[in-house]
């Protein structure tokens, strides 16, 4: 039987996009106006087509079903616990309390340096602080629990009385637990619950928001020769798979963020197929995060012009994510990024 996948696409921004949609000549991407699409592309692993939405009614049942099913999940509101996604996109600061991360390890981690950035962060713009104690860079080792939780332990009580929406980056249950208790607001796991067997008991106890994020293999071997029969679908179906696996579990609240993992376990050209076409995600019904914040798919595109930062290329890469209705981008370098958005936006959401 033949599984075909649904795509939001031709995008339109600002006042054309409300022109659009209250003409009934585009549709809302996740009901907001600012934003909105009036094609799909109908994908098969054999095949894929273009539909503009004045066709959707001359096609076959089979398809228009599945359009019709998948729209409703596109262009619904995605409502998340203390996060609003109208004004998007919203940024996740990234605050490595590590040695060892691969941009930024021992930066933050003495003193009181990880509470001054956070600060920071919130200063220039981000909503969410993504605070973690163990690097899950290529070929990174694993790190003790009580290493990793003193790591993160001081930072993360001062940074709760900032009254910020916290996420916390870990692998493993027993941080999981310590977090909750210290009331973050999202389990980022980079594994998606399948490091730590308990983990995903975890969440569900505590009714905690969460990631989905993609993973092939583990820190340790992802980057020797990923393979995918076809990376957007295959990422697809494990996301699709996965949601299904929580709600068998007895996880019924829809606080989910998706995060197909650009630089995990990928190829260059499955990390650029995945941002090119990412709002394939957008028929899951949930919210997408992408973080391509400094990653080395920048330095392969680049070659010469290659840089420390690679700010260039994080900020060309979000800017083109937003475009596609991402809401969340997880990255560095908050203060350039939001600019990047604001000019952005004047030019075109205006």
């Amino acid at each position: 039987m033949i599984k075909y996948y649904t795509r939001a696409c031709n995008f339109y921004f600002g006042q054309k996009s409300k022109k659009k949609v209250n003409q009934g000549k585009a549709l809302p991407l996740c009901d907001n106006n600012l934003i909105s699409f009036d094609t799909i592309e109908i994908i098969s692993r054999k095949n894929k087509k273009k539909i503009h939405i004045r066709e959707i009614k001359k096609q076959t049942y089979k398809i228009r079903q599945k359009i019709k099913e998948d729209v409703k999940l596109i262009t619904k509101q995605k409502k998340f616990k203390r996060l609003n996604f109208k004004d998007f996109p919203i940024l996740m600061g990234v605050i490595n309390l590590t040695p060892d991360s691969f941009s930024d390890g021992g930066k933050y981690n003495k003193k009181n340096l990880g509470f001054t950035h956070a600060r920071y962060l919130i200063k220039k713009g981000c909503q969410i602080l993504d605070i973690g104690g163990e690097s899950t860079r290529p070929g990174a080792k694993d790190v003790n629990v009580k290493v990793e939780w003193k790591r993160i332990n001081k930072t993360l009580k001062k940074i709760k009385k900032l009254n910020k929406f916290i996420s916390l980056d870990t692998r493993k249950s027993w941080i999981m637990k310590q977090g909750i208790n210290s009331k973050v607001d999202l389990i980022n796991d980079v594994s998606s619950f399948k490091y730590d067997a308990n983990s995903a008991n975890i969440v569900k106890k505590n009714k905690t928001p969460f990631v989905i994020h993609h993973m092939q293999g583990n820190p340790k071997n992802m980057q020797k020769n990923p393979r995918y029969k076809n990376v957007l679908l295959d990422i697809y179906d494990f996301f699709e798979n996965k949601i299904k696996k929580m709600r068998s579990l007895g996880i019924k609240h829809n606080n989910i963020i998706l995060d197909p993992g650009i630089g995990f376990g990928k190829n260059l050209k499955h990390n650029m197929t995945l941002i090119k076409y990412v709002s394939i995600f957008h028929s899951l019904g949930f919210p997408i995060m992408l973080g391509v914040s400094r990653k080395r798919f920048i330095k392969d595109l680049s070659g010469i012009n290659d840089s420390k930062e690679r700010l260039g290329g994080t900020i060309s890469s979000s800017l083109y994510a937003m475009t596609q209705g991402v809401q969340i981008l997880r990255v560095h370098d908050v203060n350039e990024v939001n600019q990047s958005i604001k000019v952005f936006k004047s030019l075109n959401f205006k």
